[in-house]
């Protein structure tokens, strides 16, 4: 692709417009800079969020019968709200609001899009948190349990699942912050959950003590427990949508309730709509067998053996998302105002450029991260949860391992996915979406049945890895058609150099780790200092044969932080 970009793709919008939106094109807003502040925002809210991790582990551990089921509570408004709204809002929220931005009435359109928005999350959380019973039920159909661990999920859920409305709050706020050109509020804001998660987890701790010991016996919990616990989860996810609420008000921008939906766009979104909520269904079902065959694994422990359940795996999956959502998600959410705006332009070449320039960044990153995963993920546990005894980190290392083969692929179909939204094409996402879960659940239930029941959670790790290369690759494979090409020869150049060079420092650091006793049990101190030198090893080398390797990209992403630390 040679021709020349349009205004649109040169940079994020910017300046605002009378009515409160804003005039795209009018700021030369870089990429870099963009992913820049999201990057070091969300570095500070993931470097938060580790603390508050290590308190909740500290207080419920990832083995056992309280920490599988404040697990399956806490992970319900995540999945309800996708569910529920999360398809919807990004298939028709994102692309309405950069047509609203250009349109002659911004505010009134965008009033009308939040009013829409909120609705929706209001009467979907009310329904959602009565029917807390039959969801746990839904999400623990294999397995013995316990009326009294069934009745403490229970009511975990009922004070998690209003979560719904606050996550829901927080990505309709965060897209119409993006599209204004405002990035900073979005990485910082989940700061303000993880002071409050880690005031409440503190206090629980101080209060009750760790989980070795009577909490992880579920006779003995009680309700001040569950509402301090539970309840602290929820006030955290509150307060960072709060935060992107004031974060608009100051920014210039004042919603005002208004009910009439006709007129802002949604008839042509409507076309999009049905084919997201089925594609999101089916992904959202095929990660309740996950939950359930995690689930069962956990409760098939017997004495004092420690089995990978559905804790385990959740945990598991936190650390596995941290490089991506660090820096790949800076990237996506950098560019894609400027990919959506291009798309209702029928701007190909714009979107061709931004979507090669994204997968290049973020392969990167995504290359070596999964490259650090896979070689020491038994430190990597140990030095990001402390309290993990050596029991759990030797049956939640193979899980991360197993998940960490999947990561390259993460961000590259979270990108192309969004793409599909912005040229609002349902139909191929949904299609997509039944080759890659049914890949997911096929791989599910061969484990099930063939393997011991201690196996389970590696091999829902290795099934989730499946699925998300299934879905890239066939997203790819229809975006090249839908553009005509997607620079794939200078992408697939940085991939495979990328993996070269990830792979001489994966040796290296494995040889590192070795030397330094990773094999043994851990102690934190210990475990810090492998990851410390075997991981900076990893990355020095890899950094080192990329500019033996010519990968100009390298140069290109780190151009702005280099530009950051002269002027300091």
């Amino acid at each position: 692709m040679t021709s020349t970009p349009s205004p649109a793709a040169d940079g994020v919008a910017g300046s605002a417009s009378p009515e409160g939106g804003v005039v795209p094109g009018a700021s030369s807003s870089s990429l870099g800079r963009n992913s820049l502040i999201l990057s070091l925002g969300t570095f500070a809210s993931r470097a938060t969020g580790q603390v508050r991790t290590m308190l909740l582990v500290g207080a419920i551990g990832i083995t056992g019968a309280v920490a599988n089921a404040f697990d399956i509570a806490n992970t319900l408004p995540n999945m309800l709200f996708i569910l529920l709204a999360a398809g919807v809002l990004q298939a028709v929220l994102m692309p309405q609001i950069m047509r609203a931005i250009t349109s002659e009435n911004t505010q009134e359109r965008l009033d009308k899009l939040l009013t829409l928005a909120v609705v929706t999350l209001v009467v979907g959380t009310v329904v959602l948190t009565l029917a807390a019973p039959l969801l746990i039920r839904l999400f623990t159909l294999s397995g013995q349990l316990s009326s009294q661990e069934r009745a403490l999920a229970v009511v975990f859920a009922f004070w998690c699942i209003p979560q719904v409305l606050s996550y829901g709050l927080f990505a309709v706020l965060g897209e119409l912050l993006n599209a204004r050109g405002q990035f900073a509020a979005t990485g910082w804001a989940p700061m303000a959950n993880n002071i409050v998660s880690v005031l409440g987890f503190g206090a629980f701790l101080l209060v009750w003590g760790t989980a070795d010991g009577p909490l992880n016996d579920v006779s003995a919990w009680t309700t001040t427990q569950t509402v301090v616990l539970a309840g602290t989860a929820t006030l955290g996810v509150a307060a960072q949508a709060v935060v992107l609420m004031v974060a608009l008000s100051r920014g210039g921008f004042h919603w005002r309730p208004r009910f009439g939906f006709r007129g802002i766009g949604l008839r042509s979104a409507g076309k999009v709509v049905g084919w997201t909520v089925a594609a999101v269904a089916l992904e959202q079902l095929g990660l309740v067998l996950l939950k359930n065959i995690t689930w069962s694994a956990g409760q098939s422990a017997s004495g004092s053996e420690v089995v990978a359940g559905n804790a385990t795996f959740t945990n598991a999956l936190m650390i596995y998302l941290l490089p991506h959502s660090l820096v790949v998600v800076s990237i996506i959410t950098a560019l894609f105002p400027r990919m959506s705006l291009a798309a209702a332009r029928r701007d190909l070449d714009g979107v061709r450029s931004a979507m090669s320039t994204g997968l290049r960044a973020a392969g990167i990153f995504s290359v070596i991260s999964a490259a650090v995963l896979i070689t020491i993920p038994g430190p990597l546990l140990k030095t990001l949860l402390p309290p993990l005894s050596p029991e759990e980190v030797a049956v939640a290392a193979p899980v991360l391992r197993a998940l960490g083969v999947g990561l390259v692929a993460l961000g590259a179909t979270v990108m192309v996915k969004r793409m599909y939204f912005a040229f609002e094409d349902g139909r191929s996402i949904f299609v997509i979406q039944v080759v890659a879960t049914t890949s997911m659940v096929t791989t599910l239930l061969i484990a099930w049945q063939v393997l011991p029941a201690r196996h389970w959670a590696v091999a829902a790790a290795g099934a989730y890895s499946l699925s998300a290369w299934v879905s890239v690759l066939l997203r790819i494979r229809g975006m090249r058609r839908l553009l005509h090409g997607i620079d794939g020869p200078r992408v697939l150049r940085l991939y495979t150099r990328a993996v070269i060079a990830a792979g001489v420092s994966a040796a290296l650091g494995w040889g590192v780790a070795r030397l330094m006793g990773a094999d043994d049990p851990l102690t934190w101190g210990h475990a810090l200092a492998v990851t410390s030198v075997a991981g900076l090893v990893m990355v020095a080398a890899y950094g080192v044969l990329l500019k033996l390797l010519r990968v100009r990209e390298l140069d290109e992403v780190l151009r702005p932080l280099a530009r950051r630390l002269r002027r300091r």
